[in-house]
């Protein structure tokens, strides 16, 4: 596993900002189909923004934990309802990091 620098975080929290929210977690937990759309959107993006609703059991930090580790991303940034996962795509890189 690999980890992310501050500079790297920051980097990422940047391109995170414009980014539409692509991944909910409600009241149904976080089951196969929320981990399998997330793995498919780290494959085609590296870069996703998360949500999670009020009605869920999870907190967006153990939320954003519990999908990085199941996909094998990183967290980047956890802020109220939001996080932001990252996850490069070896065969074809989107991100080049600094």
């Amino acid at each position: 596993m690999y980890t992310l620098t501050s500079k790297q975080r920051a980097q990422l929290r940047a391109l995170a900002n414009p980014l539409d929210t692509i991944l909910q977690v409600g009241k149904g937990g976080i089951g196969p189909a929320v981990i399998t759309g997330a793995d498919n959107a780290l494959t085609a993006r590296e870069l996703i923004k998360g949500r999670v609703l009020q009605n869920s059991e999870y907190s967006s930090k153990e939320a954003a934990e519990q999908i990085a580790e199941q996909t094998g991303s990183q967290v980047v940034q956890v802020i109220g309802t939001r996080f932001v996962l990252y996850r490069p795509n070896p065969e074809k890189k989107l991100i080049e990091l600094v």
